[in-house]
């Protein structure tokens, strides 16, 4: 069987499941709030009792202090708002307002989780009989045995995200980037240390991933800082709990806002921008931006975001900044709107270090092909650009989705790597390093194909008459199958009345 990086390893899709049965007739976007809301509760509640418990063991009276609990990051949660005391009343007919109410109350405790947290468990659709089997629910979380509890609701946290975004369909893209994507982005940026940006974060899993990277690495989350926006209220609270869950403290701007209106972070410098812009996105506000300073390299077009995003973007790097980027493949030849002049000018500035062209059916949201642009500021490989085409690459994972294998995510980055150490060589069907000479000769058109070729077929030694020969007997003895099956069919159909 292909090697495979889903998260449903057994407790995630076990919780998904049970959760399900659960749902009733809400809709997937309002069962969100309440699923992932409650493991929010849940982690935030555990996290805190554990230190109380070591507090009081302590003896020195220091457990209702809330500097204790602010010193290692944990959230305080004051009495009435802790799982135990919800977990009593789950199944209580005020449910919901008990649940809404210990919301309201660690907000007040926790400024930063001010106007974040889900507070409508007490609304008259949710049915409160169900809203209790769910709290029992995740009263076992702890039962689990495997991994540490932080990871376990991280992973159950962002596998439901996944599956929520699933059934959502194209709204489902607003807040989630398949993960086999992200870690492509990251595993070929690496970023180890110093600032980490995303102008359309969702619910933050590019951050979550570089996250994850640094720790896989042995090095130290301290060393990054995350900053972010989002234009969707609901998904920018998501990104916050989903970052809270992680030891992760953004700064994702005071509110949910429009990156090109209303962009939180002008002076931002960033080391690292990873993100995934909503595709071909067409009101993006390209009046009121005419004469905006990040257009740098052309005025984008009033009907497509795209060179709009990638210039936002060089704008907000540092001098020796790097950045990955998901855009749909027009944005590798387009001409229309001038996009292929900005293009043009993008790629003659030296900044575009590579291309890479994803298989198909990698996102729940769209079936538009997609290639992750990398764009570098100080190449290490000046006036080159490293072109790769993973398209055959992934496994299907279900009938309509597809995902980048590990082996398959590590080729592409130890592709990259050999690029930038200079020591890369072509690869029929794969891979190829083109001079910015040779990009102008193919009119500034990136598709990664048309400069890598076609993969060389392997000779089988069978000369080619011989060949020829058996494939046309071949062919021959199918036809004549054929022909008996047909007078099989006709006579079968005569038998019950019907001539052909």
């Amino acid at each position: 069987m292909a090697e495979k990086n889903t998260a449903d390893i057994g407790f995630e899709k076990q919780i998904w499941d049970a959760a399900c049965v659960l749902r009733g007739n809400l809709d997937a976007s309002e069962y969100k709030s309440v699923v992932l809301g409650l493991i929010f509760l849940k982690y935030i509640s555990d996290r805190f009792e554990d230190k109380y418990k070591q507090l009081m063991d302590e003896g020195d009276g220091f457990e209702n202090d809330q500097d204790e609990y602010l010193a290692e990051g944990i959230f305080y949660v004051p009495q009435g708002a802790r799982w135990e005391e919800i977990a009593a009343k789950a199944h209580s007919p005020e449910i919901g307002l008990v649940i809404d109410n210990a919301m309201r109350a660690i907000e007040k405790e926790n400024p930063r989780l001010k106007d974040i947290l889900p507070k409508n468990f007490a609304r008259p659709e949710l049915d409160k009989r169900r809203l209790g089997d769910v709290v029992d629910l995740f009263t076992n979380i702890k039962m689990i045995d495997s991994g540490s509890e932080k990871d376990i609701l991280g992973r159950t946290y962002e596998y439901c995200l996944s599956m929520f975004a699933e059934q959502e369909g194209k709204r489902g893209g607003e807040f989630f980037t398949p993960s086999c994507v992200v870690r492509t982005l990251v595993e070929v940026l690496q970023p180890f240390r110093g600032r980490v940006y995303d102008p359309c974060c969702g619910s933050g899993g590019m951050f979550v991933q570089s996250a994850k990277f640094i720790e896989n690495h042995s090095g130290n989350i301290n060393d990054i800082s995350v900053y972010g926006q989002d234009a969707n209220p609901t998904t920018w609270k998501l990104a916050q709990m989903n970052l809270a869950i992680r030891g992760i403290e953004p700064d994702l701007g005071k509110y949910a806002a429009d990156t090109f209106l209303n962009d939180l972070h002008p002076t931002l410098r960033a080391d690292y921008i990873i993100a995934n812009p909503p595709f071909n996105l067409s009101s993006w506000g390209a009046e009121q931006l005419k004469d905006d300073p990040r257009w740098q390299y052309g005025l984008p077009p009033a009907g497509n975001a795209n060179f709009a995003w990638i210039q936002h973007m060089i704008y907000h790097l540092a001098p020796g900044g790097r950045m990955g980027i998901v855009l749909a493949n027009g944005s590798l030849s387009s001409q229309s709107g001038g996009e292929g002049d900005i293009r043009k000018n993008i790629v003659d500035a030296d900044l575009v270090d590579c291309i890479v062209a994803l298989p198909s059916q990698l996102f729940y949201t769209t079936q538009i092909p997609v290639s992750l642009w990398f764009i570098t500021k100080n190449k290490k490989q000046p006036g080159k650009t490293l072109f790769i085409d993973a398209r055959k690459m992934g496994a299907m994972v279900t009938r309509k989705l597809r995902e980048l294998t590990d082996t398959d995510i590590q080729k592409i980055a130890a592709t990259y790597q050999a690029f930038a150490a200079g020591t890369l060589e072509d690869v029929k069907g794969f891979c190829a390093v083109a001079a910015t000479e040779e990009i102008a000769r193919q009119d500034y058109i990136l598709t990664p194909g048309r400069y890598v070729g076609i993969e060389e077929q392997a000779d089988d030694g069978e000369p080619f008459e011989e060949k020829m020969a058996r494939l046309t007997g071949e062919l021959s003895d199918l036809f004549a199958q054929s022909h008996q099956l047909e007078a099989q069919i006709k006579e079968q159909l005569g038998a019950i009345g019907y001539e052909i």
